[in-house]
């Protein structure tokens, strides 16, 4: 197997960007709730208002549950005794007292057998259903299948990760400090290979609520969870596939020499009010049009601060996140004034243009640091608006302006730096030039 990367350190930054962004996500789903009986207003095709929808499993109902490994995403092998993973009968819904450790959960173990095809980068799915007892999933067994004594919900349950490979040198010896395995695939499969990988651990959540729901008034993240009954109205149990505490390096990737995968399977209820924290994660999805490398970051931001909530006293957690504010307040008010005093200035006196432009050479050298070195993101767009100011700040300092008719290469105009009058005439020019 893979040699894993080691996990960052959480930082600061990490944390606060993380928190923060979160707090603004329930705040914002729990602005929904708190705008009052609106599914009042939701009409239905004949002009009526929609009525509220119930749950389809009332509390305290009997259910079996059934968990089936699949190399489809479309289940159909009911009878292939080998697909079935779990099944536990006569489970309570909404029971919190039941289980080995008297909190509801419930744990199965097992080794999944695994084909070639997932060997090769294949796809696996987990299917999962809940039926009221004495009824069986199977749509074929007419006697024991029922539409509304039935909820199912499946996910794939490998995850596809891209391993990049670096033939970096050190430019004192030459030498590269790359495995030559590593080197060969490069050649063999290019700067970036996409590899299946599993994690051992899963949890299905099943939510303990009975909020009279409306079709079409869910808000989201939210409504992607509530499965409406197409001719009841009402909705299924919401089931959730809980993998957020699954830290990105406890993945192992999947190749030829694993032959049984582990797999170890918790049901447990849950809240509603954390299902909307849970819920909440899932919004970075949308991003993904800002494209796979800032969706892996992101993955990777996301085990700092779950690291960070895990390792950290509670104390000194709220403590950073206190001091990380009032940086960036700090930072803010810097950038500031720093701003308002160059923008305001009417003379260079006792102000020295050399240092102006050793300003920007240090900014520019911070700045391809920590792009060399993947600092956190907040620290990359500080460093950035600084270089920013500081290249805004030649132009107070200069006359700058584009020379059209002496151009580079006979295609990009000429920048031509002048000194202005006011610094010509100063005394600090003087002592500039001596330096």
């Amino acid at each position: 197997a893979e040699t894993q990367r080691q996990q960052p350190a959480p930082n600061a930054w990490q944390v606060i960007k993380g928190v923060l962004f979160r707090i603004f996500i329930i705040w914002a789903i729990s602005s929904w709730f708190r705008r009052g009986p609106a599914p009042q207003e939701q009409s239905s095709t004949g002009g009526t208002p929609r009525a509220p929808s119930r749950n389809l499993f009332p509390k305290d109902t009997l259910m079996d549950l059934y968990v089936y490994i699949s190399e489809h995403e479309h289940f159909t092998d009911f009878n292939v005794s080998s697909a079935l993973f779990w099944q536990k009968r006569d489970l309570v819904y909404g029971d919190w007292t039941s289980g080995e450790n008297a909190d509801g959960c419930y744990e199965h173990y097992g080794e999944v057998d695994i084909s070639q095809s997932v060997q090769q980068n294949g796809s696996i799915y987990i299917h999962v259903y809940f039926t009221k007892s004495g009824f069986h999933p199977d749509p074929r067994q007419k006697n024991l299948y029922r539409r509304l004594a039935t909820v199912h919900t499946s996910r794939m349950i490998n995850k596809y990760k891209r391993r990049r490979f670096q033939k970096t040198k050190n430019l004192l010896t030459g030498e590269t400090e790359a495995d030559p395995e590593m080197i060969k695939r490069a050649e063999d499969y290019g700067p970036v290979e996409v590899i299946s990988h599993w994690h051992p651990n899963l949890t299905i959540n099943m939510v303990d609520d009975h909020t009279p729901w409306v079709k079409g008034s869910v808000p989201p993240p939210l409504d992607q969870y509530v499965k409406f009954d197409a001719v009841s109205g009402d909705y299924y149990p919401i089931l959730y596939f809980n993998d957020y505490w699954n830290l990105q390096k406890d993945y192992f990737p999947i190749n030829e020499t694993l032959q049984r995968l582990p797999f170890r399977l918790s049901f447990c209820p849950l809240s509603l009010w954390r299902w909307q924290l849970y819920a909440a994660q899932s919004t970075k999805s949308p991003w993904n049009f800002l494209g796979e490398d800032l969706y892996e970051q992101s993955d990777e931001e996301q085990d700092s601060v779950k690291v960070a909530l895990l390792e950290t006293n509670p104390y000194l957690l709220a403590l950073t996140i206190i001091i990380s504010i009032v940086h960036s307040i700090f930072e803010f008010l810097a950038f500031k004034n720093d701003i308002q005093f160059w923008n305001s200035r009417q003379s260079l006196e006792g102000l020295s243009v050399r240092s102006v432009f050793f300003g920007v050479f240090q900014s520019l050298v911070v700045l391809l640091y920590i792009l060399d070195n993947e600092t956190n993101f907040v620290v990359q767009v500080s460093v950035f608006i600084g270089l920013l100011i500081d290249l805004w700040k030649i132009t107070k300092v200069m006359d700058v302006r584009l020379d059209r008719e002496n151009k580079v290469a006979g295609v990009f105009p000429r920048l031509v730096f002048k000194d202005k009058s006011t610094y010509i005439e100063s005394s600090t020019k003087v002592y500039d030039d001596v330096s």
